[in-house]
């Protein structure tokens, strides 16, 4: 094979065909029509003399060639990307650049208050767009369509780059006026019904079933680990709901302690530790590395984590 006879155009078809294993889905991403991207395969199967994406009864399944030329395919597309990125001077106080980023709830309450604040006095023409789990997924932010991704995650693809923002506990809301303030320890925990509150990760969610421990993540976790269970009575995505409901219906919200820590000044709350252990969270920022070296994407990143510091 002559690399000089290669159209460097399809190896950019074949890692979206790779990653969205789907031409209709793989067209769009490129803006392309589908039977632009169909001929595109029909090409790649014609150069690598090999099918490249085969049907199955799950859908179409790259090859074993395929799947062996996609992390080479992906290294080399990454790097040409960092060497193409425009080296001009990033000037923040004059820049009207927007920022996107992935924002979890808890993120989003507790982080970009401060980072919004810090930013309107040194970039005050700098637009955030700040999206939910739901709204994106992790080609997205390895395609460097969003700038950042906050969140608690358990597992990450190895070419993100990340950073942890900070480690935080859990702490216990009540409504102030509530009975169990006065009694409150594991077995009237155990006792009282509960708000359940979280989203990790990326995608549309799925229905909870309380029974399902495994799924209900660390609060649930750590109480299996003793032998108990809390009796759940709202699930929700929400932090700012989750607190509501702990005032209106008595409800405990068991939640990241920097959450809870803004209704610290508020006399309608009581905050207190959590009647057994749970183990600390950490909240993360991840990147894309076509991303990695541009000089206001790294300009951006300190910002955020000297909000960060101040939370």
């Amino acid at each position: 094979m002559n690399i000089n006879k290669i159209d460097l155009n399809l190896l950019i078809y074949l890692d979206v065909l790779l990653r969205e294993k789907n031409v209709t889905r793989a067209a769009n991403q490129l803006n392309i029509t589908q039977p632009a991207m169909s001929n595109g395969l029909k090409r790649l199967r014609n150069l690598f003399n090999d099918p490249i994406l085969v049907r199955t009864s799950s859908g179409m399944a790259p090859t074993e060639r395929a799947q062996n030329l996609g992390p080479v395919i992906r290294k080399i597309l990454l790097e040409l990307e960092e060497a193409l990125q425009s080296e001009d001077a990033f000037n923040p106080a004059t820049s009207d650049r927007v920022f996107r980023l992935m924002a979890s709830d808890y993120a989003a309450s507790t982080l970009v208050p401060h980072l919004l604040s810090s930013l309107s006095k040194i970039a005050p023409n700098i637009c955030l767009d700040i999206m939910t789990p739901s709204d994106i997924n992790f080609h997205d932010v390895e395609a460097g369509k969003v700038d950042m991704a906050i969140n608690r995650f358990d597992e990450l693809p190895q070419s993100f780059h990340q950073k942890t923002l900070w480690r935080d506990s859990f702490s216990c809301l009540l409504a102030a006026d509530s009975p169990l303030v006065s009694r409150f320890g594991l077995h009237s925990y155990l006792k009282a019904k509960h708000i359940w509150v979280s989203k990790t990760g990326f995608g549309v969610g799925v229905g909870m079933d309380p029974k399902d421990v495994q799924k209900l993540g660390w609060v649930d976790e750590a109480l299996s680990k003793i032998g108990e269970q809390r009796s759940i009575k709202v699930f929700t995505r929400n932090y700012n709901v989750a607190m509501q409901l702990a005032e209106q219906d008595q409800l405990i919200a068991t939640l990241p302690s920097k959450a809870a820590a803004r209704y610290a000044d508020n006399s309608r709350f009581v905050i207190v530790e959590p009647p057994f252990d749970i183990p600390d969270i950490e909240l993360k920022m991840i990147w894309s590395p076509l991303l990695h070296h541009d000089s206001s994407h790294i300009w951006f990143r300190q910002q955020v984590f000297s909000a960060a510091s101040e939370c």
